[in-house]
């Protein structure tokens, strides 16, 4: 699998762990930085860009995840799912990694890097990029009307008030 990686400064020197960890698991993986420690760096553009990278991915048919976090792993969640297709999901426990790609098929996990040991946001990282999408209906509908919003500004038979 491709799994596109991006962070700010707080989460730099997990980033080289992570990489490593990945891709001796057989992960294809691309950085998407940053390359160097900045301290006021800014984080949207890295995790933007890695956002589209897995949108990219996923319409030519690769198997693709990505992998965003800093300090807490909001901020990060929010940029990405500025990305249309983009379902960024913040894990902070192994049932939230797991609920997160079997409720919501999210294509992209959020991590803290800051809230967590390095052995903690690896195995949430871990759970993640290994739990399938459960393809229940009632799942997919809602994954459906979240894809119809995005791309309308409305959900049919829903009307907002």
């Amino acid at each position: 699998m491709r799994i596109h990686v991006a962070t700010d400064h707080a989460g730099l020197e997990f980033a080289q762990t992570l990489i490593k960890h990945l891709e001796a698991q057989g992960h294809e993986v691309t950085d998407h930085g940053p390359q160097t420690y900045e301290p006021l760096d800014d984080y949207p553009s890295f995790c933007i860009s890695a956002a589209r990278a897995v949108i990219a991915d996923q319409k030519a048919g690769l198997e693709s995840l990505g992998v965003v976090f800093g300090g807490s792993g909001n901020g990060e969640q929010i940029a990405a799912n500025e990305v249309e297709g983009i379902r960024a999901a913040l894990a902070w426990s192994t049932a939230t990694a797991q609920l997160a790609r079997q409720h919501n098929d999210a294509n992209v996990v959020a991590i803290g890097a800051r809230q967590h040991t390095e052995d903690e946001a690896i195995a949430l990282i871990d759970e993640f990029i290994k739990t399938p999408f459960s393809f229940e209906e009632r799942h997919e509908r809602r994954i459906a009307q979240l894809a119809e919003y995005e791309q309308t500004g409305e959900i049919k038979g829903h009307p907002f008030t």
